[in-house]
């Protein structure tokens, strides 16, 4: 059966507690983004060894380090998906180009979960 710890860090420890899942041989499972019951920015990490898995929490902060220099493509594909979805600026991600957005459809970062379908329908020709 598989444990699960939920465990609460700050900004600045995002890196090193990444780098030190790598070196010790866990996977990074999955990065999660949402917005909790006050409307703050939450990010968390998933990290799995074996039957345990480990979930490093960040709440308050928008603004967060990459570890896609740490977990490659395992990192940036997730936090491209946060950046283009809920607008949390993952420093040091390469966001030049939308991942699964067309440029077309929104006017800045992060506007999926405020704008209505209805404009975003119009913005896009089809209303």
């Amino acid at each position: 059966m598989q444990t699960n710890t939920k465990i609460s860090i700050t900004k600045d420890e995002i890196v090193p507690t990444a780098q030190k899942m790598r070196d010790d041989g866990r996977t990074l499972v999955m990065i999660h983004g949402h917005l909790d019951k006050e409307g703050r920015p939450v990010i968390s990490y998933d990290y799995s060894l074996g039957a345990e898995l480990a979930c490093y929490e960040v709440v308050g902060e928008d603004t967060v380090p990459s570890i896609a220099p740490i977990y490659s493509a395992a990192a940036e594909w997730p936090e491209r998906e946060i950046n283009e979805l809920l607008g949390f600026t993952f420093e040091g991600l390469d966001t030049s180009e939308r991942l699964f957005l067309p440029d077309s459809m929104l006017e800045g970062k992060g506007q999926i979960i405020v704008t209505p379908i209805n404009v975003l329908k119009e913005k896009n020709g089809l209303l």
